[in-house]
């Protein structure tokens, strides 16, 4: 029997593949979903390792740029802020990636995509890059955005990876799935299951994003306009962000990961957690920016109200969806000035760096 026959799951056959076996599998004594739980806890493990890797190869380039600008100062501060180190400890002991382990969500195995897709671009291994962002791309689709910045990652040099290099990692992908897929159905059944249950916007159940009560109340005549709007309501800042922010190919896949985050048909905190690591990575460049504590502040208060008023609505019936949703639209809000401040943030910096830059210059000429 196919296991898109019903509704109950809308994910990726090698995923199915993967822990399907696993959900079978008992040890005498331990509870049934044990081994998923471990294999979660070691893809978190492993997302703390590459974004430390990944975090300290960014720093190294940092601090080479600013010694080629003659500004040896500021790279003589940034010894005390291991921007590694701390976006590693941030994402391992972040609060959003122990609740999405303990709930068994796959969000870990889709932020192991990403990460391997970055940490191959930052380190120039094109094969690594490619197959991490044609995996994470056919996990959750929306990591597809992040082609832009894994180019820029990967450069102008040799190595840079060709469109029919992808395409041959994108068909390997595709012919894994055939494979596993072959006894349940088929290709044309795996898509329309996920990625059009992804576009569609099919499963209205409570979650952190905002889609689900919109498309609970909107008319159905204007659903797919209104389909058509969220969903290239990403496209439109992709290129834009690209064009500012083209020098910096790790913090733009933050913001593209922030964003997709925010806008995606089926938030979980795991998204969260994983900008919320990379976040670390700037944590020098981004030290200057506004309202960091009132995010702090408020970015725990949503925290702890959300399962309340969650409890309130859906098992003690005390309350409306709109408890809930009121969180769940204070949530998105506080996604979009984290956006916001940061990349104002960044910018600031770049432009301090500028004129520091010039100043010494005119210094040393006169």
């Amino acid at each position: 029997m196919s296991p898109y026959a019903g509704s109950m799951y809308h994910g990726s056959p090698l995923l199915l593949s993967l822990l399907g076996p696993l959900t079978v599998k008992r040890i005498d004594g331990q509870p049934s979903h044990l081994l998923c739980s471990l294999v979660f806890v070691a893809a978190d493990i492993l997302n703390s390792l590459l974004i430390r890797a990944t975090g300290q190869t960014l720093q190294i380039a940092y601090r080479q740029s600013l010694r080629s600008l003659d500004l040896d100062m500021i790279s003589e501060t940034m010894e005390i802020l291991p921007s590694g180190d701390i976006a590693a400890l941030i994402y391992l002991w972040n609060p959003f990636t122990i609740a999405a382990c303990v709930g068994l969500s796959t969000s870990p195995i889709e932020n192991l995509a990403i990460m391997l897709a970055l940490y191959g671009a930052c380190k120039r291994l094109v094969p690594l890059a490619a197959f991490g962002w044609v995996m994470a791309t056919h996990l959750s689709l929306y990591p597809i955005i992040l082609i832009i910045p894994i180019i820029l990652l990967l450069g102008n040099g040799p190595d840079t990876p060709r469109k029919l290099f992808l395409l041959r990692r994108h068909v390997y992908v595709l012919l894994l799935c055939g494979v596993s897929v072959k006894r349940y159905g088929g290709l044309w059944e795996m898509f329309t299951s996920m990625y059009g249950f992804i576009l569609t916007v099919q499963d209205l159940s409570p979650n952190i994003g905002v889609l689900w009560y919109f498309f609970a109340e909107v008319f159905d005549f204007f659903r797919n306009f209104f389909l058509i709007v969220f969903h290239t309501n990403i496209l439109f800042m992709i290129f834009p962000l690209a064009i500012r922010l083209h020098h910096r190919p790790c913090f733009l896949a933050f913001v593209y990961i922030t964003i997709s985050s925010m806008l995606k048909s089926y938030p979980s905190v795991g998204d969260s957690a994983l900008y919320f690591g990379l976040l670390g990575w700037f944590v020098y460049e981004l030290s200057e920016m506004k309202f960091s504590f009132f995010l702090f502040c408020v970015y725990i208060g949503v925290s702890l109200l959300s399962p309340v008023m969650h409890n309130l609505w859906i098992w003690r019936g005390t309350g409306n969806a709109n408890f809930y949703f009121a969180t769940a639209m204070a949530y998105a809000c506080l996604q979009i000035v984290l956006v916001v401040e940061s990349v104002s943030a960044m910018l600031n910096h770049d432009r301090k760096l500028r004129k520091l830059s010039s100043a010494k210059l005119q210094d040393g000429k006169s």
